[in-house]
């Protein structure tokens, strides 16, 4: 009895951390579902600036008008609670960490947050205007662009999920690094293969266009420049350093 009472005090903990995330992401949706139509035209701007000046955005499914917008708010909701949500993560597994894993691991939950919204502000403003100025370009003759909105939803979203996850290589790199899985001299070694890696990367997470995989694989490719030069702050080393000095300084436990 004794041994399932902390189980279900880490049990009981976790789902008040859970709810407390999930109520965070509900709290900026519902301050934010009454302009869920002009988020939609903010999102949808940079193709709206490609098209013709005859052509417009086009909703094939009845519900579509509504569901587009609703959809769109929510996950933005989520991308603008996701520095509480990782705050919630960190107060449950902080309690259970060393001192230098608490010292490395809140620089990179702030990092990997920052990095993420780099990510998809990058996919706004850089890759959109050039991805959609392209694809309206190159339209045979005769054929009018008319892109639906749950398509063109799907498209984003894709791209800006994609986008985010590989502005967190460097964060990735330094995991790796201070684990000791790898070091930063092997990274280097390997960086023909890498290179290769990050335009197939691009390939497998991007729509298929040369465009946009290139676009994704070259900020991967200076990121992880990057996460090289960061990962030399954080080592095997200095970890088994900093484990050897807790023991000493609690040589009873």
């Amino acid at each position: 009895m004794s041994q399932q009472q902390p189980l279900i005090s880490h049990l009981l903990e976790l789902r008040n951390k859970l709810l407390k995330a999930i109520g965070s992401v509900l709290f900026v949706f519902i301050c934010l579902v009454y302009w869920a139509n002009d988020i939609y035209h903010y999102m949808a701007t940079p193709l709206m600036n490609a098209l013709p000046e005859t052509s417009s955005m086009i909703a094939t499914d009845v519900a579509a008008p509504f569901f587009a917008p609703f959809k769109l708010t929510l996950i933005l909701a989520f991308f603008i609670a996701i520095p509480y949500v990782l705050f919630q993560i960190w107060s449950f597994i902080a309690p259970g960490l060393y001192k230098h894993e608490k010292r490395l691991m809140m620089p990179l939950l702030a990092s990997s947050t920052i990095l993420f919204y780099l990510g998809i502000a990058f996919t706004y403003y850089i890759v959109f205007p050039v991805v959609f100025g392209f694809f309206t370009s190159v339209a045979p003759e005769g054929v009018q662009v008319a892109t639906d909105i749950s398509s063109y939803l799907s498209f984003v979203l894709k791209l800006f999920f994609a986008f985010g996850l590989a502005f967190e290589i460097p964060i990735a790199v330094i995991l790796l690094c201070w684990a000791g899985v790898t070091t930063p001299e092997d990274l280097k070694a390997k960086r023909p293969y890498i290179v290769v890696g990050a335009f197939v990367i691009g390939m497998l997470l991007t729509p298929p266009d040369i465009i946009s995989q290139t676009m994704l694989a070259i900020p991967m490719l200076i990121l992880f420049e990057g996460g090289l030069i960061a990962a030399r702050f954080y080592s095997k080393k200095d970890t088994d350093e900093d484990d050897e000095q807790v023991e000493q300084d609690q040589p009873g436990q």
